[in-house]
């Protein structure tokens, strides 16, 4: 019976993984320009961790966590998610005790959520994101949305849309709680059944809920905005000020709450507007979390970050019409006629690429014709020759494949040739 690769995953296959490469690279130089340093954390944690720090009443840690019990009969999960893995390991190792504050990090790797798979969703995916932890200056903020947009617009996107919010603080969402309770209270029997439990649990969850975004309840529930403290409402403010000052383009939606229990005051989505993109336009999300590290026993500390997938990344690139550049030529491949060439060939091919050529030779024993259609198929820039004759002269005869143009060089002084060729 054939094995294939398990619901939800996909193989990244050449061809295809050239894109990935370039668009992790890109996202990497990115983070170096913004000064964020990389974190590399563990695929499986304690399933505390994302109970404690994405929430109990979330959709990911009620319907979508990988959790199973280990060996040992610990519970352990496959991160659905990367910034309380991150905030974990930001209390374990103490970062918040380097001299230089806020600590600036950026991750990149799978995360799992058992979902139903559909077209840029699935259940192993690749995540990108940034974390600023330290900090409560909303300048911060808007340091982390700029990054947010320039790593679509470096990668060519244009048809972007910034969603932005304020969660409030700890004060002001508590006077929001208690309106979004007495609003939706009377239509509780109408709703769907997780808003039920949310409506209890966590009342702005419900203005997240996809079931019942068309009840006529939701049109009118009170706005976040309406609640904000002075503070809150004046830190707001301040983030909306710098943005302008970036010119930065983004629209206010007092709706937008996120589906994370850690989220307050800024919070952010970045929409796709490109034709044909799909029913779900939304392509990255984030916002500040001041309370989470204290949830995963660290000190007081603030932060903020937003994470990206690259799936969807790719699925806004296609729907845009982007082309990414792709180093697919090698600088040359080496035909070889011949025992005693074959021979030389190895020898060559090995010596070309300790100097950091790209090279390749044939390994099927074609025919002459056959191995100058491979180099051809592989966009080899020069064709190397061995045949019995040059072998004894210790010459080779270098090919172009632009030109068509061809010459004797001795065996000694082919890498300067070939060097001399890629100068010019």
């Amino acid at each position: 019976m054939a094995m294939n690769a398990p619901r939800g995953t996909q193989d990244i296959l050449p061809g295809t993984v050239e894109d990935w490469q370039y668009i992790e690279n890109t996202l990497k130089d990115l983070s170096h320009r913004f000064n964020y340093k990389e974190i590399r954390t563990p695929i499986f944690e304690h399933t505390e961790l994302f109970q404690r720090g994405v929430g109990d009443s979330t959709d990911i840690v009620q319907k979508e966590m990988y959790t199973f019990e280990d060996r040992g009969g610990r519970s352990v999960t496959l991160r659905p998610e990367g910034t309380a893995s991150v905030v974990r390991s930001f209390v374990q190792n103490k970062l918040h005790g380097l001299a230089n504050q806020p600590t600036k990090l950026f991750y990149i790797g799978p995360m799992f959520r058992y979902e139903r798979p559909q077209q840029g969703r699935t259940r192993q995916f690749v995540q990108f994101g940034i974390e600023a932890l330290g900090s409560e200056d909303p300048a911060v903020d808007a340091e982390v949305l700029s990054f947010a947009m320039k790593a679509y617009q470096e990668l060519g996107l244009s048809s972007l849309k910034l969603i932005v919010n304020s969660l409030g603080d700890q004060e002001s969402r508590e006077a929001h709680r208690e309106a979004l309770v007495n609003h939706f209270s009377p239509h509780k029997e109408e709703l769907c059944s997780d808003c039920q439990i949310r409506l209890e649990e966590n009342p702005l969850r419900v203005l997240d809920c996809k079931k019942d975004r068309d009840h006529p309840a939701m049109k009118t529930a009170p706005s976040i905005l309406d609640f904000l403290n002075e503070y809150s409402r004046t830190y707001f403010e301040k983030v909306k000020f710098y943005l302008d000052a970036m010119d930065i383009d983004y629209e206010v939606d007092p709706n937008l709450v996120r589906g994370l229990d850690y989220y307050n005051h800024t919070a952010f989505e970045i929409m796709s507007e490109a034709e044909g993109f799909g029913a779900i336009t939304t392509l990255s999300g984030g916002g500040r979390y001041n309370g989470l590290v204290e949830d995963i026993g660290g000190p007081a500390t603030p932060g903020i970050g937003f994470a990206l997938s690259i799936e969807r990344l790719l699925m806004a690139l296609e729907a845009e019409g982007v082309e990414l550049p792709k180093q697919e030529e090698l600088d040359c491949y080496i035909v070889a006629i011949g025992e005693k060439p074959e021979l030389e060939a190895v020898k060559l091919v090995d010596k070309l690429r300790s100097e950091g050529l790209r090279v390749d030779k044939d390994y099927l024993h074609k025919k002459m014709k056959a191995q100058f259609k491979a180099a051809d198929r592989l966009k080899a820039k020069k064709v190397l020759i061995l045949g019995d004759r040059e072998v004894e002269n210790n010459l080779v005869n270098v090919k172009d494949m632009a030109t068509g143009e061809q010459k004797e060089v001795s065996l000694e002084n082919v890498m300067a040739e070939l060097k001399k060729m890629k100068e010019e």
